[in-house]
């Protein structure tokens, strides 16, 4: 059985609020869980102390019995400073612009080296008829 630390949905249409449960990996995301470990209400501000609300002994039980947060869990565990933050992938497909967008980048990258390289040639021969 794998378990998982996960945001389970609750609040309202557009007023979201979450909780941090423990679950089996293939349980529906607002299905059944084993226990409850925390809340996170991201319509408060940052600084708010209601805005994560974390159980930390229940929450290390379960990461010594093998529980894997998700990527949020985690990131909400380390601003707790009780593990480090996911990596974040620095270059992804998902993040790059389509191919045409790539092709015009790399056209305009072309013509500003042409002009610069034009701009340079004029200099020089500027400084060569001053002389």
């Amino acid at each position: 059985m794998a378990l998982k630390l996960r945001l389970s949905r609750g609040g309202s249409k557009k007023r979201p609020y979450y909780r941090i449960v423990v679950t089996e990996a293939t349980a529906p995301r607002d299905g059944n869980f084993l226990e409850r470990v925390g809340t996170y209400n991201p319509m408060l501000p940052r600084e708010h102390e209601d805005r994560v609300r974390l159980f930390k002994d229940r929450i290390q039980h379960w990461l010594d019995h093998g529980a894997k947060p998700t990527d949020r869990v985690q990131r909400l565990l380390a601003q707790a400073e009780m593990m480090e933050a996911p990596a974040i992938p620095e270059q992804t497909k998902k993040n790059q612009p389509k191919a045409k967008a790539q092709e015009r980048l790399r056209e305009a990258a072309a013509r500003a080296k042409e002009a610069a390289d034009a701009a340079a040639q004029a200099d020089a021969g500027e400084e060569a008829a001053a002389e």
